[in-house]
């Protein structure tokens, strides 16, 4: 009785702190008012669990997380299901618990959860929450200062998994890491069998790629490589390789958009996904697979791709100024160089970085992203934030020209030099990212 009063206490306090700081204009609240619901009641997210009908869904990996669960997520709204989704990325365990703070209501249930969870709180997540599905996008290097090496970060992943045995694995077949993960009953695969491009911009990158070994300790060779590891892979060593695909893909990448025809049990299907680049094919595909899974057909699933909309800084499309712009958040090597493909070079361009907690200390990875790809910019490139200055430097030797180049810390006024001439695409990191939605720079 006593945990309960304490749940419904922490629900009513946690809604009042939040009109409060709204109230105050201060921030969108997701961390304090998660923090402070935590506090109240440190259970509170497997209190939480009684008000889903049908199925949790987890998604975690290194990029596309916010995507992803946000394209499941609204497949499953436009299926006339009500979820309940940390859509705004909060995905620590306070950004979760704020989630479910300002929703649960003593009477309302939802037929779905969908969770997006940073890899190393997964496992704390499922301390308090089971989950019916797990997504696992990919695995890069990110952010070494809180994760160190991508060993650390599997390892999280996999502690998370054998936490819940029953878990039904949905896993990218074209990462070599993530395929290892498949450690309970039930897996499936999802992957590209063949990449084609028909887009203005050039699908090579220059950024450094790592070399990943087999378990065996051989170095993984590839027939086909499509970004960073992802690609189909082999160890001539052991015979390790790529495991089949239970949904796999074939993808046509245009400037704005792809087309994939995916197979479900030998019968192919068409989709049009209406977000630029390769990776949010992936983001898509891995939507597609667990959509499929769930029993949902062709026509339920692209009905969801048509009007589905980018969220929170993910290929994100804003006016202001009156002018339109694309906001598209930056925060390691592979992430980056993947965005910096589809950027308009015709537009004036913002770099926004910051080096908070969130974004990671550590900014050496400015330096394996592939920024030569803005070498024929057009208009301005505009760097701010608390790292304006080391990312101009890295634009010089990207080979920007030092006229085009411009450093303004305020990243409000950065934007509004951006935006009142023309396009615009914004490049910021996550904290920056935050700063430019509280401050309400941009306007839709």
């Amino acid at each position: 009785m006593i945990k309960l009063i304490e749940f419904y206490l922490a629900l009513i306090i946690a809604r009042c702190a939040y009109m409060g700081i709204r109230l105050l204009n201060k921030s969108s609240g997701t961390s304090f008012v998660g923090m402070l619901t935590l506090k109240i009641c440190p259970d509170f997210l497997a209190h939480c669990s009684k008000y889903i009908k049908k199925k949790t869904i987890t998604v975690t990996g290194t990029n596309g997380k916010s995507t992803t669960s946000g394209l499941i997520a609204h497949i499953l709204e436009t299926a006339n299901q009500k979820v309940i989704h940390n859509l705004k990325g909060a995905n620590m365990l306070t950004g979760v618990a704020n989630v479910f703070a300002l929703s649960v209501e003593p009477f309302k249930r939802y037929d779905y959860a969908v969770i997006e969870s940073d890899e190393a709180y997964l496992t704390k997540l499922y301390d308090f929450m089971k989950s019916d599905y797990l997504v696992v996008t990919n695995l890069f290097r990110d952010q070494l200062d809180r994760y160190g090496e991508l060993n650390t970060t599997a390892g999280f992943i996999k502690n998370a998994i054998d936490k819940n045995p029953d878990l039904k694995l949905i896993l990218n077949a074209d990462d070599p890491i993530v395929a290892t993960f498949d450690r309970t009953k039930y897996a499936v695969y999802y992957g590209f069998e063949n990449v084609e491009y028909d887009c203005n911009y050039e699908h090579k990158s220059n950024a450094p790629s790592e070399v990943f070994n087999c378990l065996c300790g051989n170095p993984l060779e590839y027939s086909k490589q499509f970004f960073a590891q992802q690609g189909h892979y082999f160890c001539s060593k052991c015979g390790y390789k790529r495991h089949e695909c239970d949904y796999p893909a074939d993808v046509k990448v245009y400037n704005d958009y792809s087309i994939i025809t995916v197979k479900n049990r030998g019968d192919a299907y068409e989709f049009k996904v209406n977000l630029a680049g390769l990776y949010n094919a992936y983001n898509a595909l891995a939507a597609i697979a667990f959509a499929f899974e769930t029993g949902l057909n062709q026509q339920e699933i692209q009905k969801a791709l048509d009007n589905y909309k980018a969220i929170f800084g993910r290929t994100e499309k804003r006016i202001i100024n009156g002018n339109p712009a694309v906001i598209q958040l930056i925060k390691n090597p592979t992430g980056a160089s993947e965005v910096l493909k589809t950027v308009d070079l015709k537009s004036n361009i913002v770099i926004a970085i910051n080096d908070n907690y969130a974004d990671g200390r550590d900014i050496s990875w400015l330096w394996d992203s592939d920024f030569e790809q803005l070498k024929d910019a057009q208009k301005l490139v505009i760097t701010t934030g608390i790292r304006a200055n080391d990312m101009a430097t890295r634009l010089k030797y990207a080979g920007i020209p030092q006229d085009k180049i411009i450093v303004e810390p305020n990243i409000k006024k950065a934007i509004d030099i951006a935006s009142s001439n023309g396009k615009t695409t914004i490049l910021p990191s996550y904290t920056a990212l935050l700063k430019i939605t509280r401050e309400q720079a941009l306007k839709k």
